[in-house]
């Protein structure tokens, strides 16, 4: 298995199939999506010979993300690959669910096992202030679809002004009769976001004391399951997560390696560079992915500095997926 010098084990991969994003969030892409590469992105190919090489290294979930990711139109084709290969457990995707009514049961089709949507308010005004697009109500019900469907849903939300008092509240109304999980990820500062992060971030301390106060308590993660915090509430469907990567101790519980849409591994989301794994991927040598891949974890650092303000060579998050 996939394992580095702090004795950290790596279950879960997080696909990048494209950097490009049709929304403006202000906090990620506020000028729109800005081509600064050649976009030649993962062939298909390219996917089945990387998810290979890491399955057999011991991954079990694959993450598919952008960018957005259903902007590429062979997006049910890339899902069917990942799903089908041996030892992957979890294909899951995260996206802006911009279409996601006529495309989601393709998805599904194609062997998807979880869902993960980012909606920032469910306010509709407020939500397209903060995207750019007036698609609160086509994502709402791409969701109800998934749900409907059995598909286990998460919904990210950044945390910002919106999800104080009112915006809070509104997300714990959604969720009391839905079997949703509702995750809110502190605001990460990347190159291009600083005066915005200066003037909106929030510790996501204050929540997490609120849920305890109010008879929320913790859900066991799975080895495979991201770093959210997860709580639960008896007269709640739906679950609270809490993404606060600038908590003590964050990255002691790191299980995820991720790869650009260039083909580049990133031992960190935070990571200095890409570090180039695209000549095995082309000619579908597996094995010598597999030792590139054991070989470049050893520099993994054992964690993230974005406390002191080092954010390495990410200037947004679209870049690798998040």
């Amino acid at each position: 298995m996939l394992e580095d010098r702090y004795g950290r084990r790596f279950s879960y991969l997080r696909l990048s199939i494209t950097d490009v994003c049709n929304f403006r969030c202000h906090y990620c892409l506020p000028d729109g999506y800005q081509c600064e590469s050649s976009r030649d992105f993962l062939s298909l190919p390219e996917i089945k010979t990387t998810v290979a090489a890491f399955s057999q290294l011991g991954t079990k979930k694959v993450r598919i993300t952008g960018g957005e990711p259903s902007l590429r139109k062979d997006l049910p084709q890339i899902i069917e690959t990942v799903a089908n290969t041996t030892g992957i457990e979890q294909v899951a995707i995260t996206t802006n669910g911009y279409k996601l009514p006529q495309q989601i049961q393709s998805w599904i089709d194609a062997g998807l096992t979880s869902l993960n949507v980012s909606v920032d308010s469910l306010d509709p005004r407020l939500f397209e202030s903060i995207t750019g697009h007036d698609k609160l109500d086509t994502i709402l019900q791409g969701i109800e679809i998934a749900n409907k469907a059995g598909l286990p849903v998460k919904v990210n939300s950044v945390l910002m002004d919106q999800v104080k008092g009112e915006g809070f509240q509104r997300f714990l109304d959604w969720i009391k009769h839905k079997s949703i999980s509702v995750r809110f990820i502190e605001l990460m500062q990347t190159g291009d976001n600083l005066s915005l992060f200066n003037v909106q971030h929030q510790s996501g301390q204050s929540l997490k004391d609120k849920l305890l106060s109010q008879g929320w308590t913790r859900v066991l993660k799975e080895s495979t399951a991201g770093p959210a915090q997860e709580f639960q509430h008896p007269d709640y469907l739906g679950k609270i997560g809490l993404i606060m990567p600038y908590s003590k101790g964050f990255c002691e519980s790191c299980n995820r390696l991720r790869i650009s849409s260039l083909g580049q591994l990133h031992l960190c989301l935070f990571a200095e560079k890409g570090l180039d794994l695209r000549p095995f991927m082309r000619s579908e040598d597996v094995a010598g992915l597999q030792t590139e891949l054991k070989r470049l974890l050893q520099d993994k650092a054992s964690g993230h500095w974005l406390d002191q303000g080092i954010t390495g060579a990410t200037k947004h998050l679209a870049m690798i997926g998040g």
